[in-house]
């Protein structure tokens, strides 16, 4: 049961994820997350900054070329919106570009990340109505921006 100050419901939940091989989930790399909230109604910016993948995970016919970095943005465990951002991964120099060495050399490498990002909605339910102490209230009521019973 939700008291009338209880706002914690209303936090957006962002995850970074990594994905380093489409043909294996397992691989994906969660690079960072956070709560942000309680948040307006309306258009609203943050910067979110995460750690970089991990090289050891990746495995090593991955490393260079295409990857992928998706954003994804939840609401009490329901994803509304995911962020798509190709990345290419080569090497710095000319040489390293046309003969590759054998073994990765991680220190060498630059990424360019797509600026223009793939951006996917997904419908979900904002408001829940929960009942608190027999009477019904909207979600909204709830999470603290009004505290009149439905139909007053």
């Amino acid at each position: 049961m939700s008291s009338l100050d209880d706002t914690s419901h209303s936090d957006l939940e962002w995850r970074l994820i990594y994905v380093a091989s489409p043909d294996n989930a397992d691989l994906d790399q969660e690079l960072d997350d956070c709560l942000v909230g309680p948040v307006p109604i309306g258009v609203n910016a943050f910067e979110f900054e995460g750690s970089p993948p991990s090289p050891e995970s990746i495995p090593p016919g991955d490393v260079l070329g295409v990857a992928a970095l998706i954003l994804t943005g939840s609401y009490r465990d329901q994803e509304f919106v995911r962020v798509g951002y190709y990345q290419y991964t080569e090497y710095d120099n000319e040489e390293m570009k046309l003969a590759p060495p054998e073994k990765i050399q991680f220190d060498k490498l630059v990424r360019d990340i797509s600026s223009k990002p793939r951006v996917t909605r997904f419908q979900i339910k904002w408001y829940v109505l929960v009942n608190f102490q027999h009477h019904m209230f909207d979600r909204r009521d709830v999470a603290g921006t009004s505290h009149h019973k439905r139909g007053q």
